[in-house]
């Protein structure tokens, strides 16, 4: 297929050649399947007694005047045979095969007729298959004839329509393999554009018509260009997150020389504030690029583990899951993101509960009593740097950028991040990941 359109055709080029081809295809598969047609047969007594009827009805026709042979065609009419006179020539049908060999039987009877202009063709009122035709005489006029009874051992009605539909059918098989393979270059450009945001690079083929290469070339361009911008933004972020910790460290070492514990301790807070918002900023900024790859680990062990954490510094935390869960996860950004969650719950009401539920999917819960968050910011929370102090507490440290780093993990896995409020009160966040 690919030799027959050659890639420098552009698209109108490759539809032109695609219509030049299927309509190539339709004459050669009309001629041989007419030609095959043109072999139909009747039975050697229909052909004797059509050529017999013939020879005298257009001796009894022009023998005469004009004005008298529409009447006397209506007497030459029998049970079998209907016949009219007319200055016309018989109508040719728009599809329809030329009967040699059913004239030369008729022909090979009544050798007379050969000189005559003999006419036939097939017809199929109600459905039947009859023969119809004309035979010109000698003033220029035709005697038209058509069986009345069905040709016995034809069903011609289902072998023209067969005729017809049999170059069609090939026209459509052709023409769709043709357009199928010239659209192929845009389908794996769509798959790979889904792909882009996912820190995936695939390069797509530059192949097809010459827009569509085009297209290509300058898609594979731009995908250079975004992740050689995340890859500089990655490592500039990088190198930044080791400037500030450096200099915070130091902070953090003076702040204990500090001889008042109450300034010592606000000193203190403001670093662990700027240390978490660096960490978070650096969690979500650096997630297109995780190197991260996924590795077997326990799930309920991890969840039970941040909770037994949360219990250790006094808070009212409950674990409800099943003790052990396998599966292979991207374990540090896992951990991140339910910790986000764990943490976020205790922030903002005073006893959470982290469920861990396994059926078609893996589903992290936590619920919390706290205000919840109002209906109309259930998708916005999500935003990064966003911060519903409205209906969250103000004391909350970091760039707002915790349920965006959970929703991030989820896409990374495959999941999903749902937010809904609980019926009697708080927030209900559900992490959902495919079973593996």
């Amino acid at each position: 297929m690919r030799r027959i359109l050659h890639p420098s055709l552009g698209l109108i080029g490759r539809l032109v050649a695609i219509l030049l081809i299927t309509l190539v295809v339709e004459f050669v598969a009309s001629t041989l399947l007419y030609e095959q047609a043109s072999r139909f047969a009747v039975r050697e007594d229909e052909a004797r007694r059509l050529a017999e009827h013939l020879v005298i009805s257009r001796k009894l026709v022009e023998e005469r005047e004009p004005a008298r042979r529409p009447a006397m065609a209506a007497e030459l009419t029998t049970d079998r045979y209907a016949m009219h006179w007319d200055r016309l020539p018989p109508a040719t049908a728009p599809i329809a095969p030329r009967l040699d060999h059913m004239r030369e039987q008729v022909l090979a009877w009544e050798s007379s007729l050969a000189r005559e202009d003999l006419r036939l063709r097939l017809a199929s009122p109600g459905g039947r298959s009859t023969l119809t035709g004309g035979l010109r005489l000698d003033d220029g006029s035709w005697l038209h004839f058509q069986t009345l009874h069905a040709l016995e051992g034809l069903d011609l009605a289902t072998e023209r329509i067969l005729l017809a539909l049999i170059p069609a059918i090939a026209l459509m098989i052709v023409g769709g393999m043709i357009i199928r393979r010239t659209l192929q270059p845009l389908g794996k450009l769509a798959t790979a554009a889904e792909r882009v945001g996912s820190g995936d690079q695939a390069p797509v083929a530059e192949e097809g018509p010459s827009e569509v290469v085009r297209v290509v070339r300058a898609f594979n361009r731009m995908q250079e260009r975004i992740h050689r911008l995340i890859a500089d933004r990655t490592r500039a972020l990088a190198a930044v997150g080791h400037d500030f910790r450096t200099p915070l460290a130091r902070l953090r070492l003076r702040a204990e020389g500090v001889a008042d514990r109450e300034t010592r301790d606000a000193i203190e807070a403001d670093i662990a504030e700027m240390e978490a918002m660096v960490a978070s900023l650096l969690a979500y900024l650096g997630g297109d690029d995780d190197p991260e790859q996924p590795v077997s680990a326990d799930i309920a062990v991890l969840c039970a583990t941040l909770i037994d954490d949360a219990q250790d510094h006094g808070r009212d935390a409950v674990y409800d899951g099943p003790d052990h869960l396998e599966m292979p996860v991207r374990v540090a950004a896992l951990k991140r993101a339910v910790q986000n969650l764990v943490d976020n719950a205790l922030r903002h009401g005073d006893r959470i509960v982290l469920r861990l539920a396994v059926a078609d999917v893996v589903a992290i819960t936590v619920e919390d009593d706290g205000p919840g968050i109002p209906e109309a910011d259930l998708y916005r929370v999500v935003q990064p740097f966003v911060r519903l102090d409205s209906s969250r507490r103000r004391d909350t440290i970091g760039f707002g950028l915790g349920l965006a780093i959970v929703q991030r993990v989820a896409r990374l896995e495959g999941g999903e991040l749902t937010l809904e409020n609980r019926a009697g009160g708080g927030l209900r966040a559900t992490l959902r990941l495919p079973r593996r």
